[in-house]
């Protein structure tokens, strides 16, 4: 039996207020794991980011492609100031992600 989709965007860092990276999947915690392990090369694992500091599901992936790029667009503290709304300490979500609580319908 195959994983579940549950499509995602999600932010990552490096530590607390340090390099991040916007990301979207259908798997989030797996995708995570590959942050973790370098296995996605590229920025990344160039720059050790490996803390999942936010993140929301949408319903579709087309949903999550969307919100994604508009975070892209977003200057930097927009997006420091949307992970601080929910994890001020920038604690890694990893092992937390809750697809229910989470999930943003448009």
């Amino acid at each position: 039996m195959g994983q579940e989709k549950h499509p995602a965007v999600y932010i990552m860092a490096n530590r607390y207020r340090g390099t991040i990276y916007a990301g979207v999947t259908s798997a989030l915690w797996a995708r995570v794991c590959d942050h973790k392990n370098g296995a996605t090369g590229g920025f990344t694992s160039e720059y050790g980011v490996t803390r999942l500091v936010w993140y929301e599901h949408r319903l579709t992936m087309e949903a999550a492609i969307r919100r994604e790029k508009q975070i892209k667009e977003w200057r930097r503290d927009w997006k420091v100031r949307l992970i601080e709304e929910t994890n001020p300490e920038w604690r890694d979500l990893h092992d937390e992600i809750d697809t229910l609580a989470t999930l943003v319908e448009e």
